[in-house]
């Protein structure tokens, strides 16, 4: 287990182990590779980042990061699995995320994207990440940095 201090200042509890803070989270965010690119989503007001959102109504958290995947990047999923989960104790409530790793079968141009402007496809994340005003600040903590870790660690990539 890892802890920190996200961009925020908010205390930061990560984990790949299988649910260590909720059996039913109501949020997702989904590492994507497409092409042996990574495929990320322009939102309108943070920037670069992996897609994701909230768990909807009647729908299971890996539902919920197939369809926001589909959403934000107009990506079909190929592979999906369950990679770890975090949890965000802010100053008014708490949030846990589960966080995938997907594969993409193909990228399907959509006439709108909801909140962000589409897919992105980059060779690397660059090192100084946390730096970059192009990048949100969802990817400026240490949650991505140790899920690629986990993820190259399991899938050789």
């Amino acid at each position: 287990m890892y802890r920190f201090i996200d961009y925020y200042h908010n205390e930061v509890h990560l984990s790949f182990e299988d649910h260590p803070f909720c059996d039913a989270p109501k949020h997702v965010w989904v590492v994507c590779r497409y092409l042996d690119k990574w495929l990320l989503t322009e939102h309108s007001d943070r920037g670069y980042e992996f897609p994701g959102g909230k768990v909807e109504e009647n729908e299971t958290a890996l539902e919920a990061a197939i369809r926001e995947v589909k959403e934000e990047t107009g990506g079909t999923i190929e592979t999906i699995d369950y990679i770890g989960q975090y949890k965000v104790k802010g100053k008014e409530k708490t949030i846990v995320k589960n966080i995938y790793f997907a594969t993409i079968r193909e990228l399907v141009k959509q006439d709108h994207y909801l909140e962000t402007l589409g897919p992105v496809l980059l060779e690397e994340i660059p090192r100084q990440v946390q730096k970059n005003r192009q990048y949100s600040f969802i990817m400026k903590d240490e949650v991505l940095q140790k899920s690629l870790e986990e993820i190259k660690r399991r899938f050789s990539i």
